[in-house]
């Protein structure tokens, strides 16, 4: 097992050991839909772990509709009954790092709905966090240097200009384990990346454009590389 897949999995044993206690504690509080938890501050200091660790465990929670944070007020038991929430906590708590090849499958299918949405929806601010993403990524080629951080920020740039914050959320989410994986699996292949940046560029001009059928084209044979690597009868990863 390498390095970063343990990291992975002392992570995933931390955040459900404080979403265990999150749950505990609201149970045992007895805490009522819009009741409101104790600070991270107090949450990290009761639990024994970082503020950054609670923090990760909340944002997991709100995710799935748990918990909701509101900015300068602070985070709130949603409008769910008790025997549903430690449900859906339960069922949180079982589920397992998803593997590489269903991460791309998520991606993929996200990210072509994606593109079509930022190409509706974009804002003069979201086309220059685009195409900042998308030199970003440019000059880290150009120097020789890995850019798969670069890649996704490109790729996150997109999803918050679709306008649809569960999907921006959603790939925040994922990010993480994506640049673990593409470094662990060595799925970027450098010779490409130059033609990489020439597809960013084109994604861009259609999003600019705002032609959603020609951007989820253009995304779609983004991703065709990506695609064949998960799919081919020889990689690692079948």
């Amino acid at each position: 097992m390498k390095l970063g897949t343990l990291i992975v999995s002392d992570n995933q044993e931390l955040q459900n050991s404080i979403i265990k206690k999150i749950k505990e504690l609201i149970n045992f509080k007895n805490l009522e839909p819009g009741d409101k938890l104790p600070s991270e501050r107090m949450l990290s200091e009761k639990f024994g772990v970082t503020r950054s660790n609670v923090r990760d465990a909340i944002q997991k929670l709100e995710f799935y509709g748990i918990l909701k944070s509101i900015p300068q007020s602070g985070t709130f038991v949603a409008n769910i009954g008790v025997i549903a929430m430690n449900g859906m906590i339960n069922d949180i708590l079982r589920l397992e790092s998803p593997e590489f090849k269903s991460l791309v499958e998520t991606r993929i299918l996200l990210e072509l709905k994606t593109v079509r949405l930022a190409a509706l929806r974009r804002t003069e601010e979201d086309l220059i966090l685009i195409k900042e993403a998308s030199d970003a990524y440019e000059k880290k080629v150009s120097s020789g240097q890995d850019a798969v951080q670069e890649d996704l920020l490109f790729h996150l740039a997109i999803a918050k200009a679709s306008g649809n914050s569960t999907v921006n959320r959603f790939m925040l989410t994922i990010t993480p384990q994506i640049i673990i994986d593409f470094e662990e699996y060595h799925v970027c292949n450098s010779a490409l990346d130059h033609l990489r940046v020439d597809e960013h560029l084109q994604i861009y001009e259609a999003i600019k454009q705002r032609d959603p059928k020609l951007a989820k084209r253009k995304m779609k044979e983004h991703f065709s590389v990506l695609y064949q690597y998960c799919y081919s009868e020889d990689n690692v990863l079948k």
